[in-house]
């Protein structure tokens, strides 16, 4: 993304990242491989701002004998050693291990400094709270290599008191637009380098790439050619309508119970349908999440986005930061799993909450749900069958949001509250 901006700050800002990653050939080739090899272990992981796959914002960096196979490829290939590297995502087809996490946690350590300044610029915009802390490893230019710099004015995460850092929204893509699968699928030889191709294997094909460098050099030059392609892309994609109601054809057949695991597969396929209906409204959903005792675990919860007047009164009346839904594949929703779902309903996560089930409540365990709201101003409402159905209706002709629904069974369940 900042090699192909029309901003010449990005492209600065690349030429900079490049250059950073290429002086750690120069140091290699003048004696000082050591040291290259410790700036590189030091630049694999940015935990301020916190991309990647790592649960906790705190991810590992790799180890000497990773980044030793890194830095060797500035000697063993002639072209590197040469004229160094035009684009560093270039070391996912060498080295085993490389993916677009690393990328991105090694491009944002190069760029940190930017980055500090990008985040304090921000902060002061938008009236978010800062601190003024130590960041840890930040590159120095003039010098090549990381140090700490104190004093910097950043937002720091209330957990556990670390900084946070931003990124511009225009640099994101889920997956960077030199990356291994695509040569993989479109561009790697692969009956050059096995007659049997589902055997074959990634370390097979990284071997193949270091002895036939013009390979992997035609695919960077073809990417180079379709830039224009390369744009920013959300984190989080929609399944498209066809798979939307393809999932849902699947639900429907599933039978109640847990026979032949249907309670899982229903689970599963709405863990993946509810998401794409009801993005971007409710964002960063995650299934099975676990309370931080481990005791307790939510089928599926969302992040509250706030986006509009009936998400804020659900903030605002029950103080859901987060939405918590319970999916029960059963014949009829018991007393139990009611109490379960608001066992959930906590004041760190809110007081709202989607029992999603296959039928209508009956009247006795309805009558459960708006005693709960007389009694403890909790809210529980019910999804069945018809109105996943009716969501994906909403969600393929794009006349409403599917949010829309459970706006309405919420408005329904007000109105039977005494």
């Amino acid at each position: 993304m900042l090699w192909r901006s029309p901003s010449q700050q990005d492209q600065a800002l690349h030429t900079s990242l490049i250059n950073g990653f290429n002086n750690l050939g120069y140091l290699s080739k003048n004696g000082e491989e050591e040291k290259a090899i410790s700036i590189l272990i030091v630049a694999s992981e940015c935990d301020e701002v916190g991309l990647g796959s790592s649960a906790k914002r705190k991810g590992k960096r790799v180890g000497r004998e990773k980044a030793s196979e890194i830095i060797s490829l500035f000697k063993r290939l002639p072209q590197y050693a040469q004229r160094g590297f035009r684009h560093f995502e270039e070391i996912q087809f060498y080295v085993d291990g490389i993916s677009k996490d690393r990328v991105s946690d090694i491009s944002c350590s190069f760029l940190k400094s930017f980055l500090i300044d990008f985040t304090t610029d921000q902060c002061a915009r938008l009236g978010i709270p800062t601190a003024v802390c130590r960041v840890e490893n930040v590159y120095n230019y003039r010098k090549n290599e990381f140090e700490s710099e104190d004093g910097v004015s950043v937002p720091i995460n209330p957990i556990d008191g670390k900084p946070i850092i931003f990124v511009p929204k225009r640099w994101l893509r889920f997956t960077p637009w030199i990356n291994y699968d695509d040569y993989f699928a479109k561009y790697c030889p692969q009956d050059e380098i096995a007659h049997a191709a589902e055997e074959l294997n990634r370390v097979e094909v990284l071997n193949y790439n270091r002895n036939h460098y013009d390979v992997v050099e035609d695919y960077v030059t073809a990417k180079e050619r379709t830039f224009e392609d390369c744009a920013n892309d959300p984190l989080f994609s929609q399944i498209p309508v066809t798979s939307a109601k393809r999932k849902f054809e699947l639900i429907k057949k599933l039978p109640t119970g847990k026979t032949d695991s249907a309670d899982r597969q229903y689970e599963d396929a709405l863990g993946q349908l509810l998401p794409s209906l009801l993005y971007p409204n409710l964002d960063f959903a995650q299934a099975q999440a676990r309370t931080e005792s481990g005791v307790s675990i939510r089928d599926l919860i969302f992040y509250n986005t706030r986006a509009n007047e009936f998400l804020q009164e659900l903030l605002a009346d029950y103080g859901s930061r987060q939405i918590t839904m319970e999916m029960k594949n059963v014949k009829a929703v018991e007393r139990e799993h009611i109490d379960q779902l608001n066992r959930y309903l906590t004041d760190d996560l809110g007081k709202f909450g989607v029992l999603v089930t296959r039928h209508p409540l009956k009247r006795a365990e309805f009558q459960r749900t708006i005693d709960l709201w007389a009694g403890q101003r909790r809210a529980i409402v019910a999804l069945t069958d018809a109105d996943i159905a009716q969501m994906v209706e909403v969600f393929e002709s794009k006349q409403r949001e599917a949010l829309d629904v459970i706006k309405k069974k919420y408005v329904e369940f007000r109105r039977a509250c005494p």
